[in-house]
C-alpha cells in the first residue's frame, strides 16, 4: 500500500517539476473571426477538441504534420503544416461554412456516419485508453421525438433498452449487464452538468431532455469514471446544440406527429451579439400512448447565456427545466399480455417529475498549457406519484359497499442536490516524455426529502391530496467531498499510460418517522469513505488503429430504497452493504481499407460485489418484494461494432453495420430465500442481462437523402436471481422471451433550412416486453410499443 501511495502522490507533484517544451498554441475560428468551440482536431495520430474559446494546445516534434479539423456544418480543414524548432508556435485554423445549396448539402450527407470515440483529451477530461463513443444526432435516422433507444443508440454495442415510462418520457439505458432503471448506474450529465437526482439517495435521473435539443451524445464506459464519479456504468453526457455564432438571431423549429396521438413541437432561438451568445428552447409533447390509460404530456424549457470576457475566459449560466406527467396503465399478467398487450389494469395511476437544473460554469485558459473549469450546479424539484398499488391480479374496481374506488397511495420526493466541481488540466514535459495531468475536487450537499405512503383520494385524476400524515416522512442528507487525479504519460509516440485515483469521504444522515415500523431499525448514519484506483493504456498500431485497455475500481452506495421499504409491497434488509467492484476492458479500434471499415471491439469484465437486488417472495398467501444484498456477480463479454462502406463518395455512401454484444452475467456467490428456505444462486444468470444484443443495419446516403433499415435482436432473460422460467400468476417473475424488431427510418434535407424525417418503428408489429420490473412502475409485464409511424418537419431560419 505504501508503494501505491507513493506512486499516486507522484502524479500530483509531477506538474510542479515540469520542463519547458515546444507547444502548438492553436485557435479554431469561423470566417468572421468568431471562435468555434467543439471542433475536433486530428494530427499525427492524436485527437483533441477545441475549448469554449476555440483554443487548443498540442505538443509535436519539429517537422511536417497534417492537421485535420472538422465541425458539424463546416467544411473540413486539412493542411500540411511545418512545426518549427521553438518553445511555442501559434496556429490559426479557419473553417468555412457549407454553402446553402444542394451540392454542398450532398457533400455533407455523403460523409462518414460511423460512430467515433471521443478525443484522447477533451476539455478537462482524459479519455485515452478508454472505450467511448460519440453519437452525432444529425447523422442518425431515428425516432427522435419519442427517444427510441434502439434506434438512437443503434451503433452502441450492448446498449440495453428498458421500456417502462411511456414513449418519449425517459431514456432507460444500461450497458454491460447493469440496471437500466432511468440510467441510474451512470453518471448522467447535460452539457457536463450532473443531472442524477441524488447520487447517494436516489441516483436515477428524472431530468428528461428533448432529443431535438441535443447535438451529440457522449458515452464513456466505467473505466473513466474516476474523473466524474464512482459509477459502474460510466458517464452519459448530452451535449446540447450551441448558439449560432454567425448572427444575432437564429430560429429553429421541429414539429412531429405520429401514431397513438403523438404531437411534438420544439422551438429554439440562439445567436451572438458581441461577447454575449445565447441559446434557448421550448418543447412540448403529448401522446395517447400505445396502451389504454397510457397517455402523457411533457414540457421542457432551457436557456443558456455565454459571456466571453476575453478569448481565454468564458462564463456560462444555464437553467433547464424538465416536466412530464405519465398516466400509468399498470402491469399485466402473461395471460393478459397474450390476450391484448394494449389493455390496462389501472386507470387512476400517475407519475410526474418536475425538475430544474441551474448551473454556472467558468472556463479559464490560464496559459497555453493550463486550463481551469469550475462548475456550480443543482438539481431542484420533485418526483410525485399517486397510485393504486399491487400486482395485476389485484383489481382496482368500485366497491359495491361504498360506491367508490379504494384510496390511492401518494408518494412525494423533494430534491435539493447541490454540486460544486472544479477541474484543472495541465500539460508538461519530463525530459522527452509528454504528459497531461487532470485533477480536481467535487463537493456534494444533498437533501432528499421522501414522503410516502400517504392516504390519497378515491378519485381518478392526478390529485396529490392526502388524509392524515404520510406513513414515511424522512430526510436523507448527504455531504460528500471527492478528490480525483489522472495523469497521461505519452511514453513513446505510440504508447501512453494513464494512472488515476479518486478518494471520497462523506456521511449520510437519516432522520424522520416511519409509521409502520420502528425507526430504530434504520441506521441513523451511513459513512462513505473509500479510495478508488485505475490504470489505462493505449498503443497505436498505426495512425488509424490502436489498442486500448485498463482497469478501474467502482462503487455504488446503498441508496434510500435499498435500506428502507418503498411501499407496502416491499421489505428491506436494514444491514444492506454498499456495492463495490471493478471494470476491466481491452480492445482494438480504428479504420482500415481507405477508411471504408470502422471498427471497435472490446472484451470486458465487470465485477460487482454486494450486488443490490430484489426478489419476489411468497409467505402463505401474501407476496412481497425483498430488497437486500443478494451476492456477488461477474459479467464478462464482448462488445463489437463494425461498419463497412461499400460505396463512399462525396455525394453517396452505402454501408452496413453491426453492433453486437455477448454477455455472460452470473452470480459468483449468493443466497436468496424462496419463501421457505435459502437457495444458493451461485452460477445463476443475473436478471435482465441478455446473452446477445445485436443491432444490424443498412444505411444509404445520397445528396440530401439518407435512410436506415435496422434489425434488432435481444435474447431471453430472467426476471429474478432464482432464474424462474415458468411465469407466476401475477406476471412478476418468469422468463422474458427473446424478441426481434425491424425499424425503417429516412431523412431528407431539401436544403440547409428544411428537413423532413419519418419512418416506421416495429415494422412487423411485434408484441414484446423488455423486462419484468420488481419495483416502479409495478411488478409484472409492461408492454412495449407496437408498430408506429412518425413524421417530422424541421425548419431553420
Amino acid at each position: 500500500m505504501k508503494n501505491f501511495t507513493s506512486f499516486f502522490l507522484i502524479l500530483w507533484f509531477f506538474p510542479c517539476f515540469a520542463f519547458t517544451q515546444t507547444l502548438i498554441q492553436g485557435r479554431v475560428q469561423q470566417t468572421n473571426g468568431e471562435a468555434l468551440p467543439g471542433t475536433v482536431i486530428r494530427v499525427s495520430g492524436k485527437t483533441l477538441e477545441s475549448d469554449a474559446a476555440g483554443n487548443f494546445q498540442i505538443e509535436l516534434p519539429a517537422g511536417r504534420h497534417t492537421f485535420r479539423a472538422s465541425h458539424i456544418g463546416f467544411q473540413t480543414f486539412r493542411q500540411l503544416i511545418t512545426v518549427q524548432k521553438s518553445p511555442s508556435q501559434k496556429l490559426i485554423i479557419t473553417l468555412n461554412e457549407f454553402i446553402e445549396n444542394l451540392q454542398e448539402v450532398s457533400v455533407r450527407e455523403g460523409a462518414d456516419r460511423s460512430v467515433k470515440p471521443m478525443a484522447d483529451v477533451q476539455g478537462t477530461y482524459l479519455l485515452s485508453g478508454k472505450r467511448s463513443e460519440v453519437i452525432s444526432l444529425n447523422q442518425v435516422d431515428a425516432n427522435i421525438p419519442e427517444k427510441n433507444i434502439r434506434q438512437v443508440f443503434a451503433k452502441i454495442p450492448g446498449a440495453f433498452a428498458y421500456d417502462m415510462d411511456g414513449s418519449g418520457n425517459q431514456i432507460n439505458l444500461a450497458t454491460r449487464g447493469l440496471d437500466p432503471h432511468r440510467g441510474w448506474e451512470y453518471n448522467i450529465r447535460t452539457n457536463g452538468v450532473l443531472t442524477n437526482s441524488d447520487l447517494y439517495g436516489y441516483p436515477a435521473s428524472h431530468f428528461s431532455l428533448p432529443l431535438e435539443a441535443v447535438e451529440r451524445i457522449e458515452l464513456v464506459r466505467g473505466n473513466a469514471s474516476l474523473q466524474y464519479g464512482a459509477q459502474f456504468g460510466g458517464m452519459l453526457n448530452y451535449v446540447l446544440k450551441g448558439p449560432d455564432s454567425s448572427r444575432a438571431v437564429a430560429y429553429e423549429t421541429i414539429n412531429s406527429i405520429g401514431s397513438f396521438g403523438l404531437q411534438s413541437t420544439f422551438h429554439r432561438l440562439s445567436g451572438t451579439v458581441g461577447k454575449l451568445s445565447y441559446n434557448a428552447y421550448y418543447h412540448r409533447r403529448t401522446s395517447d400512448g400505445y396502451r389504454k390509460n397510457g397517455n402523457s404530456i411533457a414540457e421542457g424549457q432551457f436557456v443558456s447565456l455565454n459571456y466571453a470576457f476575453r478569448s481565454n475566459l468564458v462564463l456560462r449560466a444555464e437553467l433547464g427545466r424538465s416536466y412530464y406527467q405519465y398516466h400509468i396503465p399498470g402491469p399485466l399478467t402473461d395471460a393478459q399480455f397474450a390476450q391484448d398487450p394494449r389493455q390496462s389494469t389501472r386507470s387512476r395511476n400517475y407519475f410526474s417529475p418536475d425538475i430544474y437544473l441551474p448551473s454556472l460554469r467558468l472556463d479559464w485558459t490560464i496559459s497555453p498549457r493550463t486550463t481551469l473549469q469550475a462548475t456550480a450546479s443543482a438539481v431542484l424539484g420533485q418526483r410525485n406519484s399517486v397510485t393504486f398499488e399491487g400486482f395485476a391480479t389485484r383489481l382496482d374496481t368500485i366497491s359495491r359497499v361504498t360506491g367508490q374506488y379504494a384510496n390511492r397511495q401518494v408518494d412525494r420526493d423533494q430534491f435539493h442536490s447541490y454540486t460544486f466541481e472544479t477541474r484543472m488540466l495541465h500539460r508538461y514535459q519530463i525530459k522527452r516524455v509528454s504528459a497531461t495531468f487532470i485533477g480536481g475536487v467535487q463537493l456534494i450537499n444533498n437533501d432528499l426529502h421522501r414522503r410516502q405512503l400517504g392516504r390519497g383520494t378515491t378519485g381518478t385524476d392526478y390529485d396529490l391530496s392526502i388524509t392524515g400524515d404520510y406513513g414515511r416522512d424522512m430526510h436523507y442528507k448527504t455531504q460528500n467531498i471527492a478528490f480525483f487525479a489522472e495523469n497521461l504519460f505519452q511514453i513513446t509516440p505510440q504508447f501512453s499510460l494513464t494512472p488515476g485515483i479518486r478518494v471520497e469521504t462523506g456521511v449520510t444522515n437519516l432522520s424522520g418517522r416511519l409509521a409502520y415500523t420502528d425507526a430504530s431499525a434504520i441506521p441513523p448514519k451511513l459513512i462513505h469513505r473509500f479510495p478508488l484506483l485505475s490504470i489505462n493504456g493505449q498503443y497505436r498500431l498505426s495512425k488509424s488503429v490502436n489498442l486500448y485497455g485498463g482497469w478501474a475500481q467502482a462503487y455504488r452506495p446503498a441508496v434510500f430504497k435499498d435500506i428502507i421499504p418503498g411501499s407496502i409491497l416491499e421489505r428491506a434488509n436494514p444491514n444492506t452493504s454498499d456495492a463495490r467492484g471493478s471494470n476491466a476492458e481491452m480492445g482494438i479500434r480504428g479504420k482500415e481499407f481507405d477508411d471504408r471499415l470502422t471498427f471497435d471491439i472490446t472484451a470486458f469484465d465487470l465485477l460487482y460485489r454486494n450486488r443490490l437486488g430484489s426478489q419476489i417472495i411468497t409467505e402463505g398467501t401474501k407476496s412481497f418484494i425483498y430488497k437486500t444484498n443478494i451476492g456477488d456477480s461477474r459479467t464478462r463479454g464482448i462488445e463489437a461494432y463494425a461498419e463497412y462502406a461499400f460505396i463512399q463518395r462525396p455525394r453517396t455512401r452505402v454501408s452496413v453495420f453491426t453492433s453486437t454484444s455477448y454477455m455472460d452475467g452470473r452470480y459468483s456467490k449468493g443466497f436468496v430465500s424462496n419463501g421457505a428456505e435459502n437457495i444458493n444462486i451461485s452460477g445463476n444468470r443475473i436478471e435482465s442481462v441478455p446473452r446477445w444484443i445485436s443491432r444490424n443495419g443498412l444505411q444509404v446516403s445520397h445528396q440530401g437523402f439518407s435512410t436506415t433499415l435496422q434489425y434488432s435482436y435481444v435474447s431471453k432473460t430472467y426476471a429474478d436471481p432464482l432464474n424462474t422460467v415458468k411465469p407466476s400468476a401475477t406476471g412478476g417473475v418468469g422468463l422474458v422471451p427473446a424478441y426481434g424488431l425491424i425499424d425503417w427510418y429516412a431523412t431528407y434535407r431539401l436544403n440547409r433550412s428544411l428537413t423532413i424525417r419519418g419512418g416506421i418503428s416495429n415494422l412487423t408489429n411485434k408484441s414484446y416486453f423488455t423486462k419484468r420490473p420488481t419495483m416502479y412502475p409495478g411488478p409484472g409485464i409492461w408492454s412495449s410499443d407496437g408498430r408506429s409511424v412518425q413524421l417530422t418537419v424541421g425548419l431553420k431560419i
